[in-house]
């Protein structure tokens, strides 16, 4: 039951409003004494937006934050993502494509995301791409941190909830049309964002109430992405030689790859080969760069009716889908930097100072190639629910849901390549903070300029790749959930239950094929076998930010699939169908059982919720492996029993301290589970075979979550909050290198194998806290009335034992490494000013440097690779032109940052690694309600 200190606060919040709209709030698997009816005067405009949600933040017995739509078709972003980055505790990574795509909550980014309650996925994944849902669609943004035993279990980090519009949200009737024109600088366009809601509710003769509601939007993207990267930092032997190596001479065997560490990298380093100690260099062993244009399109639809006969219940159907269309073309340039050659002609390389590592080398006849790369992705995602709400008494209260969802996915990739060995290439790995810089040098002995990678004349025709895949994913699920409230039982308030059957099904199909033509490039233009349209020249690449090649010749993605069966057929190849790799059935069952309970001490209010959620699952699993045309079957079945409680405690009227303890989970991934293993033979000379597969005997990764939180309701709108918490996870799946002798097949020879598989081989703990401010001072002179602030502070501190192996994949020892994407601190800053019609947000959003992924075990040296600071400013202007129509302006990324990674912790000024430009986007629009 909400506290009368807590309602009489709410109600004084609202009144400060100055126009009036008044909305129930309630949550609809709260109890029916948690539904008490609260009056809150709604406005536009970004304070009372905070204030709203800090109200939700306030009543929620769980660890809540939210974001809430400043006005009907206006949420703050561009995408749901971008929102996400000014809430405390969460950070976000990945921009790319012309938006962000991964999010973290406290720096796990194993997130469950629900639509109105129901859990989403897209095609055979167990998650669903957030920045695939319109952000224009959207009412607000729950972020559950922590969890109580009615809430979905799966999200180690979290669950974010999203909530749509329903016709019973408003009045009577609502029109809200809008339109914005989004321009991202890199690719030079603007496109179009538009949608449209329509809704309207009436009452029924003697029949109770009816409503329906209609909201579409649609997104078109062309962006721009451009990446230069140094290669894999290897080991080759000085220029003095030795151990039966010449100078410069690349080493594939006396060093094990894929340590932490890497190879000790001081002047003067050593290591044994053929019995002698002999002193190496480290050097990468390539550099290429990435030019990625493309153009996505996102239509989506919600359609609600609600329907309630009486006072005493009410029906909803829903249905939503979202679609996904994108056309990506890729021209990459590579170049390797590996070849010894005529080493002993050539000057000495440069090293940083004091080390062993090359900084800048030439290097004789390297081996280079160029690739028109087109990948055509698809995806189409449909949620049906019909559900209904029934008071059965005055004590007893019952909802009950039937929700399929089908979501499928397809993609084709085709790219052909041409090659060439380059007479010389002078490259500076590291030329100007963390950029390298790369030179093609001609060659005075010919007539042919060889530094012109433009010239079809120098290329080879050299391979095609013609792939596609298929992956779908389907879901029946039926809940039923339930609440008796006590009489005269003391501090028991109620009791709340609840059943979930789910039945997933997800299956995965792809083909894959490529070929080798060979032949002059130039030659095959003029004699008819492509052609002249099939080149294509790159151009403006890395703007003027580096001492790189801004321009090549490479295949047209649009000449491949526009030609697809001729190019084929040259190749001597056919058309492929799909072939089934996996198909997987998972039927999990959900029980949950728990109580409020309220009471006093000193005269303030205590109260809380204890629970638990029985969880069962039995998947079973078909694998099919073509190289044999042979299936296998598998099966599996856990069962996890997850407790939580959550203890709130009023020390004031405006001051609650809380505690939190609850047990999650992450179950596998599917395709993780796939038993089937691809093997690659030993091509480089380092003594075995590699391979890769999944693992069905894997097991969900399970947390246990402590959380101690205060917040101080200072003002009507302002309020002061921080927790400390700790998350205990056992059974991490990670990547575990196993040695296998493998018998051999038609196409594979017999012998020794490292192979690559997932395994619950890690344990971690996370631990830290975060503060969070929203500010709007009083009393202040009139010219800055309106001026606020909100700001979020995350501390984090993580680690995970992984198990060390040698280069035959033997289990030697234990070592600690960081969680992979904490950072250590983050924050933002939101600087808010509001004045009558006209509002401004200006945000800053800093993350410090963080361990994001492990390269290739094969090759890494060392072997995870680290991000760099990530820092993003965002600016957002919203003027009311009139009463029914509102202008607004948007820019992200106003600074124009880089991403930038490098191989191990702390390693950024010598073992630098990716380079990529993050496009600036401008928006202007227009919305009109009625």
């Amino acid at each position: 039951m909400f506290n009368k200190n807590y309602l009489a606060t709410a109600i004084c919040c609202a009144l400060a409003c100055q126009s009036v709209q008044a909305e129930e709030i309630e949550n609809e698997k709260d109890s029916k004494a948690e539904k008490e009816v609260i009056e809150v005067i709604e406005v536009k405009g970004l304070r009372y937006s905070l204030n709203k949600a800090l109200n939700i933040k306030r009543q929620n017995l769980q660890l809540v934050d939210a974001i809430v739509s400043e006005d009907i078709g206006k949420f703050p972003d561009n995408n749901v993502v971008e929102a996400l980055q000014r809430v405390t505790g969460v950070q976000v990574t990945d921009r790319g494509a012309g938006e962000v795509s991964t999010v973290s909550i406290r720096g796990l980014n194993d997130v469950t995301t629900t639509i109105n309650g129901r859990n989403i996925f897209t095609a055979s994944g167990r998650s669903v791409a957030l920045q695939d849902i319109p952000a224009s669609l959207l009412r607000g943004v729950d972020i559950y941190k922590t969890r109580s035993a009615n809430l979905i279990e799966s999200g180690i980090a979290g669950v974010i909830d999203i909530h749509t519009q329903r016709p019973f949200d408003f009045d009577d009737s609502k029109v809200v049309v809008a339109a914005r024109a989004i321009r991202q600088e890199e690719a030079g366009k603007s496109d179009p964002n538009i949608s449209m809601l329509l809704s309207d509710r009436w009452q029924l003769n003697n029949s109770g109430e009816f409503g329906a509601l209609v909201n579409v939007s649609y997104a078109k993207t062309n962006y721009r992405d451009q990446s230069i990267t140094p290669g894999a930092m290897v080991p080759f032997v000085t220029q003095a030689g030795g151990g039966g190596f010449g100078p410069l001479e690349r080493l594939f065997s006396g060093w094990q790859a894929g340590t932490e560490a890497g190879l000790p990298s001081a002047a003067g380093s050593t290591m044994p080969l053929n019995g002698e100690e002999v002193e190496y260099y480290l050097a990468r062993d390539a550099i290429f760069g990435a030019d990625v244009t493309g153009e996505r399109k996102r239509p989506a639809a919600n359609v609600a009716l609600q329907f309630a006969p009486n006072d005493q219940s009410e029906y909803i159907f829903e249905a939503f889908y979202n679609g996904y269309r994108n056309e990506q073309t890729t021209s990459l340039q590579f170049s390797f930097a590996d070849w010894w050659g005529d080493a002993g002609s050539l000057p000495a390389p440069v090293l940083f100072p004091g080390t062993n590592i090359i900084k800048e080398r030439l290097v004789n006849n390297p081996y280079a190639f160029t690739s028109g790369d087109s990948l055509v992705g698809k995806t189409d995602s449909y949620v049906y629910a019909l559900g209904g709400n029934w008071e059965i008494s005055n004590n007893l209260t019952l909802n009950s849901e039937l929700v399929y969802q089908k979501s499928t996915f397809e993609d084709e990739f085709l790219a052909m390549r041409f090659d060439r060995v380059h007479h010389q290439i002078d490259v500076d790995f590291n030329d100007s903070d963390g950029l390298p810089a790369l030179t093609y040098i001609d060659n005075p002995a010919t007539e042919i300029d060889e530094s012109d990678i433009t010239n079809p004349e120098l290329w080879n025709v050299a391979q095609m790749w013609d792939n596609g895949s298929e992956r779908q994913g389907s879901a029946l699920t039926w809940t039923l959930d339930g609440e008796y409230l006590f009489e005269d039982m003391g501090w028991l308030q109620n009791v709340k239950f609840g059943i979930n059957i789910d039945n997933r099904k997800a299956y995965e199909s792809s083909r894959g094929q490529d070929s080798w033509l060979g032949g002059n490039l130039a030659q095959h233009i003029a004699d008819g076998t492509f052609g002249e349209d099939l080149l294509m020249t790159s151009s403006g690449f890395f703007s003027e930010a580096s001492n790189f090649n801004d321009s090549w010749i490479v295949a047209d993605a649009d000449y491949l699939f526009g030609n697809t069966a001729d190019v084929r057929n040259t190749y001597g190849l056919t058309e492929q169908a799909l072939y089934k790799n996996f198909e997987i059935d998972e039927k999990q069952t959900s029980l949950y059982v728990m109580t409020d309970f309220a009471t006093e001490i000193n005269g303030q209010p205590l109260d809380g919720q204890i629970g638990v959620r029985y969880v069962n699952a039995k998947t079973d699993m078909t694998f099919n492996k073509k190289s044999d045309d042979s299936t296998s079957y598998d099966d599996a079945s856990v069962s996890s029993v997850l407790p939580s409680l959550a203890i709130r405690y009023g020390i004031t009227d405006d001051i609650n301290l809380r505690f939190t303890y609850g047990e999650t989970l992450r179950r596998p991934g599917f395709a993780d589970l796939n038993s089937n293993i691809t093997y690659f033979e030993d091509v480089t000379n380092i003594g075995y075979g590699t391979g890769s597969g999944g693992n069905p005997n894997l097991k969900p990764t399970e947390s246990t979550n402590i959380d101690l939180a205060a917040e101080w309701y200072f003002a009507d709108t302002s309020s002061i909050y921080g927790t400390i918490f700790k998350r205990d996870i056992d059974g991490f799946v990670i990547g575990f290198r196993n040695r296998q002798y493998y018998a051999g097949d038609a196409d594979i020879d017999a012998g020794d194998y490292v192979v690559s598989q997932p395994d619950n081989a890690s344990d971690g703990e996370l631990k830290g806290f975060e503060v969070g401010m929203v500010y709007f001072p009083e009393n202040l002179p009139e010219y800055l009335d309106g001026f606020g602030i909100q700001a979020s502070y995350t501390s984090l501190s993580s680690s995970q034992t992984l198990a060390l192996t040698d280069d035959s994949g033997n289990v030697v020892g234990e070592t600690e490494s960081d969680l992979p994407g904490v950072s250590d601190t983050s924050y933002s800053t939101v600087f808010i000013y509001e004045k009558e019609d006209f509002d401004m947000r200006l945000s800053y959003v800093y993350r410090e440097a963080f361990f994001n992924n492990n390269e290739a075990a094969l090759f890494a040296n060392p072997l995870q690779v680290w991000r760099r600071p990530e820092t993003s400013v965002d600016f957002q202007l919203s003027y009311d032109v009139s009463e029914n129509m509102t202008v607004t302006f948007d820019a992200t990324n106003l600074t124009d940052e880089l991403t930038q990674s490098y191989y191990g912790k702390g390693n950024q000024n010598t073992h630098n690694f990716g380079n990529a430009i993050l496009s600036r986007t401008f928006a202007l629009g227009v919305r009109y309600s009625m």
